[in-house]
């Protein structure tokens, strides 16, 4: 009789579910982590290779940045010198100190002599202040006090004479001037007016008084002027003090440079960052392409005239060679036989070609084949180097001399 079996109580139950859930959990998971093991190792290559890629291009542009900062610099530099080289000076100040001779009689109030002086236009003794071809304006100021004597002097003449550095006179020139007019009343109105001023030493009754001495003056190349007299023609003319003044007037491209300093700045630096730039990029073609049109490019389109003549002197060649060996095969007689009979053969031909170097008799036809090898003889004698070129073209080497006898059998036309 079958035994009847009790049911498992129920915590055995329950530990053999929880044994199975466990089970089924760790086959899920090693299943998952057998799917996940391709793409994890996916994603790492991914992002190492864009580690790599990030790294690189961010070397590349640190490498860039540096290559245009230097260029702008440069390019800074450039039309920096160009404008300090190419731009002459535009005003050019210095003070001018008089002297005369005091060795006449004391009692007089006029001047023993003319009140002179000496002007250089060297700068620093070395650089010359006037640029040849430049023009210039060069003018007197004169400081001059409201005197009794001033006002009774009247006009009164202003010499000036320059020259070069030999101290042969460049140039010469005069012009007149005197004070402004005013009158009693005004100069009263005046003082009474500025009275706090003159009092306390702000304010002083003197007038400037400007000479215009040249209006385009233009230094010569072959003898440029280093300095200048000027002379005051009045023995009783009172002073305060002179300046003289040299101005330039640019016209053309240095006009521009001075009038519109920023514009010609960014237009200049553009420039010449432009050009640099092209500079770099070929350089850079040169050494990583070789060039824009690398040399095996160029010396293909230079050769290829020559190539395609030699191209066809050698399948000129090639058909000649074949046309010969079609004729040699049509009248060459067909040798039946083993192989082991190549030396009857071999002794026929030697027998032939002793037979054939005596005079003898060629039929007509075979008189037509000698015109027709001695044709071909010539055309291939023509040339030669065009026959190599196509052996060696056509990769076929020589036959050996046994086979050839045996396979082939000259006629007499051969051996001449």
């Amino acid at each position: 009789m079958p035994e009847h079996k009790d049911p498992p109580p129920p915590q055995e139950q329950q530990s053999a579910q929880t044994s199975t859930r466990g089970r089924s959990v760790c086959s899920g998971v090693d299943t998952m982590g057998g799917a996940m093991g391709p793409v994890l190792h996916w994603m790492q290559d991914v992002a190492a290779v864009t580690l790599l890629r990030a790294r690189r291009t961010l070397v590349q542009a640190a490498i860039l940045l540096c290559v245009l900062v230097l260029l702008l610099w440069v390019s800074i530099f450039l039309y920096g010198s160009f404008y300090y080289s190419y731009m002459p000076t535009v005003s050019f100040s210095t003070p001018v100190h008089f002297y005369y001779t005091s060795d006449c009689d004391a009692s007089e109030s006029a001047l023993c002599s003319f009140p002179t002086a000496n002007i250089s236009f060297m700068k620093n003794e070395r650089d010359q202040v006037m640029a040849f071809g430049q023009p210039y304006r060069i003018s007197l100021d004169l400081e001059m006090p409201e005197s009794p004597s001033n006002e009774q002097l009247g006009m009164f003449m202003v010499k000036m004479t320059s020259y070069a550095k030999s101290g042969k006179p460049v140039s010469s020139v005069g012009r007149s001037t005197m004070l402004h007019y005013r009158s009693s009343l005004l100069q009263t109105l005046n003082t009474l007016l500025f009275s706090p001023l003159l009092l306390t030493g702000i304010a002083e009754q003197k007038q400037l008084v400007e000479v215009e001495l040249f209006s385009d003056y233009r230094t010569n190349a072959y003898q440029p002027t280093v300095g200048a007299i000027i002379e005051i023609q009045s023995k009783r003319v009172q002073i305060y003090s002179s300046q003289l003044r040299i101005h330039a007037y640019f016209t053309g491209i240095r006009y521009v440079l001075y009038n519109f300093p920023l514009t010609s700045a960014v237009i200049g630096v553009a420039t010449n960052f432009a050009f640099l730039s092209v500079l770099v990029l070929l350089s850079y073609l040169q050494f990583v392409w070789g060039g824009l049109w690398p040399p095996d490019q160029v010396r293909v389109r230079v050769m290829m005239g020559d190539n395609t003549r030699i191209q066809q002197r050698r399948e000129e060649a090639r058909k000649r060679m074949e046309k010969e060996n079609s004729q040699k095969e049509l009248y060459a007689p067909r040798v039946i036989g083993s192989v082991n009979e190549a030396s009857y053969f071999q002794a026929n031909d030697t027998a032939e070609e002793t037979s054939s170097k005596r005079p003898s008799v060629v039929p007509d036809a075979s008189g037509a084949d000698v015109s027709d090898t001695n044709d071909e003889g010539s055309h291939v004698s023509k040339m030669p180097e065009e026959e190599e070129s196509s052996d060696v073209l056509d990769g076929c080497l020589p036959p050996h001399q046994g086979e050839t006898a045996i396979r082939q059998r000259p006629g007499p036309w051969m051996s001449l």
